[in-house]
């Protein structure tokens, strides 16, 4: 009889590297910017409403900005390098695009269901949960310690939070 063996050695994953790229900055910095927009705000104003509309705003703007951007970024290099690849710059906008909006709604879920006082503590943990998933995450997919992969991505990530949350403080109405 025939036995069958299993590898545990690792088989590397094929990922564009403009596409992991895309993803990663976009739930990167979503997770960053609309944690600082909401909680800021919400530091100027108790209504939550407010509050909600400035979340679903930064949202579709940055997301739009972002997938834009990093189309025409990616296509100008392209065309730069004499290498068109349309197709590509449009598939790297738009998982930009979407990383941005699944990003933004880490720290937008909490404001919408949970009262003014505790959604902006919920917000800000729900969105340092998502880096350090984010960061592990890449580490997976790059083959690199997925704990300091997440430590990474958690702290600088973290730092731009707090500075951002810091002067959104500092300059509430």
């Amino acid at each position: 009889m025939r036995q069958l063996s299993f590898s545990t050695e690792r088989i590397p994953l094929k990922i564009n590297k403009d596409y992991l790229q895309s993803a990663i900055f976009g739930i990167n910095d979503a997770l960053v910017s609309t944690t600082g927009v909401m909680v800021g705000i919400s530091a100027g104003t108790g209504d939550k409403s407010i509050i909600i509309l400035a979340g679903v705003v930064t949202i579709m703007v940055e997301a739009l900005s972002m997938g834009s951007g990093q189309y025409l970024s990616l296509k100008s290099a392209n065309q730069y390098q004499k290498k068109p690849n349309q197709r590509e710059a449009i598939t790297s906008g738009i998982i930009m695009y979407l990383g941005y909006i699944i990003g933004g709604l880490v720290p937008l879920i909490p404001i919408i269901l949970l009262p003014v006082g505790t959604s902006s503590v919920a917000a800000v943990a729900a969105a340092l949960i998502g880096l350090l998933t984010l960061g592990y995450a890449k580490g997976k997919i790059v083959q690199v310690s997925p704990i300091k992969s997440a430590i990474e991505v958690f702290v600088i990530g973290g730092i731009a939070t707090l500075i951002g949350l810091f002067v959104g403080s500092l300059l509430g109405v």
